[in-house]
């Protein structure tokens, strides 16, 4: 079972930075793939960034690639998520969640993640 744990969360500038944490123990092994969503209320949660672990592939929605990046550490057994210029459209919880041999078309649906954890707020604001 993974249980993925969020921080990094907080306050910054439109323009700025931020670095999301996800402590996914078991989550970083070859069959999981790790992804980053995020939601606001009234909204569908929304697909950011994934990892699949068996080859390191990443996947990003076009309203951040560019911005962000996704990478882990295998043997911290985490996933992070580097946030740049950073725009107020941006401000949402971030959540972390864990599949198992996901195929690539179901990547970007939250409903193929089985784990979740309990997300972290990004508020971007002048």
């Amino acid at each position: 079972q993974v249980q993925p744990v969020e921080s990094g969360g907080g306050l910054v500038q439109p323009g700025g930075s931020l670095r999301l944490s996800c402590s996914a123990a078991g989550g970083t092994s070859r069959e999981f793939t790790l992804g980053w969503f995020r939601q606001v209320p009234g909204k569908e949660r929304e697909f950011v960034a994934a990892l699949r672990g068996r080859d390191a592939r990443t996947y990003y929605s076009d309203s951040v690639k560019g911005r962000f990046t996704i990478s882990r550490d295998i043997a911290r057994a985490s996933v992070y998520l580097q946030m740049n210029s950073l725009y107020t459209e941006d401000t949402a919880v971030y959540y972390c969640a864990a599949g198992s041999n996901l195929i690539t078309s179901s990547v970007p649906q939250a409903t193929a993640y089985r784990y979740w954890g309990q997300g972290t707020q990004v508020t971007v604001s002048s």
